[in-house]
C-alpha cells in the first residue's frame, strides 16, 4: 500500500506551450507497472484551457468544481459542470477549460503507451474558445 497525503505532492503550473491563462496541475497518483493510468486535479482560471491534444489511449476528466467548455474537433463547444464525466476516445483531437467567467477543476485520467500520455497540438484560438 502506499498512501500520498494531501499537500505531499508539489503541484506546477500548466506551461505555456501547452495551456492558454492560469493553470495549476496538482499530481493525485503515477502509473506504477504494469499499470498505465496516471491522474491528476487540473484547476483553470477563467478564460483558461488547454491547447489542441490527442491521447493515446483516450481520456476522462471528471468535473468537481466551478464550470467548464471542452470541445472535439469538428464539433461544438459544450458546457461541462460539477459531476459530469467526460470521455474522449483514443486520437480524438479535443481542448477543454474553463469558462470565460468561472474556473473550473477536473481530474484527468489517462493511460500511458510505451511511456506516452498526450500528444499536445496548436494552441485553442480566441475565436475557437468563443465559438
Amino acid at each position: 500500500m502506499d498512501i500520498k497525503r494531501c499537500g505531499s505532492q508539489p503541484p506546477s503550473k500548466g506551461p505555456a506551450d501547452w495551456f492558454t491563462g492560469a493553470v495549476r496541475i496538482d499530481p493525485l497518483f503515477q502509473a506504477n507497472a504494469p499499470a498505465r493510468a496516471l491522474g491528476a486535479s487540473v484547476t483553470f482560471e477563467p478564460g483558461a484551457r488547454t491547447a489542441w491534444h490527442t491521447h493515446p489511449l483516450g481520456q476522462t476528466l471528471i468535473v468537481t468544481v466551478g464550470g467548464g467548455l471542452a470541445q472535439r474537433w469538428g464539433g461544438p463547444v459544450e458546457q461541462i459542470r460539477p459531476g459530469d464525466v467526460v470521455w474522449f476516445p483514443p486520437g480524438e483531437k479535443h481542448w477543454h477549460g474553463a469558462t470565460a467567467t468561472t474556473a473550473m477543476t477536473h481530474i484527468a485520467i489517462q493511460e500511458q503507451l510505451d511511456g506516452k500520455v498526450v500528444d499536445w497540438m496548436e494552441q485553442v484560438s480566441d475565436e475557437q474558445y468563443r465559438a
